[in-house]
């Protein structure tokens, strides 16, 4: 059964990613920080990968105050400062998300609002499972098993350059997780209007007893709803 809330876009693309077992614990808040970056590079929302321009933000602010200079224009600009601080914040609030629930799905919107995106990414973990470290997969290869995938797929290639624009993150879970700092939307629906990318990643082969099922096997979806990140990440150009 699928969580509710789900009303897909037909002929939507979808990249699968089967890894050969289980994963360690841990791992699905780092998909989804991961492809967030990477979406936001690749739709020209970060003038640079998320690492390059964190390094060099950082290199200014200490070749700023080495000097008792206020930061330049640019890339050490208030709103480079700004939107790797809301980041960085999000994937913390991400990590506590994951650690208090399963959660099956992922959104990513792109542009227009909450209803009506220009660009939605969906991370599904619905076939997803995770295991102990030791009888497990680690992280950092299946992230690049991932970005194989996307490349292969070419997903990117023929889109048109997005504008700068805002960026709102949704994450499913249990509607009594405990969560503080993401806001429920009870009664919200994935929107069926713009560009849709589905990644959606599954566990094969033989999973050891200690691992978790797929949380496609997980009981009553019906208590799982959406909870909206409280900030919009606003993109910023070169």
């Amino acid at each position: 059964m699928r969580p509710q809330g789900d009303r897909s876009v037909l002929g939507s693309p979808a990249v699968d990613v089967a890894f050969p077992g289980a994963v360690c614990r841990g791992s699905g808040h780092r998909f989804a920080c991961e492809l967030l970056k990477h979406v936001l590079h690749q739709r020209n929302q970060l003038p640079l990968p998320y690492e390059q321009l964190a390094y060099f933000c950082r290199r200014a602010a200490q070749d700023g105050d080495r000097i008792g200079k206020p930061l330049s224009l640019g890339l050490a600009s208030r709103k480079c400062q700004q939107l790797l601080m809301e980041l960085e914040g999000l994937f913390q609030h991400l990590e506590v998300m994951f650690s208090l629930t399963l959660v099956p799905r992922v959104l990513f919107l792109l542009g227009g609002n909450v209803m009506n995106p220009k660009e939605l990414y969906e991370l599904n973990l619905e076939g997803f499972c995770e295991g102990a470290a030791e009888e497990s997969l680690q992280t950092a290869p299946c992230v690049r098993q991932l970005f194989h995938q996307l490349f292969v797929a070419d997903v990117f290639s023929e889109l048109k350059a997005l504008p700068v624009t805002g960026t709102l993150v949704l994450v499913q879970g249990h509607r009594d997780c405990g969560v503080e700092w993401f806001r429920p939307k009870l009664n919200y629906q994935v929107p069926t209007r713009g560009r849709k990318l589905t990644v959606k990643l599954s566990c094969d082969g033989d999973l050891h007893v200690s691992a978790s099922p797929p949380q496609h096997t997980a009981p009553a979806w019906e208590d799982y709803v959406w909870f909206q990140a409280p900030v919009t990440l606003k993109g910023i150009s070169e």
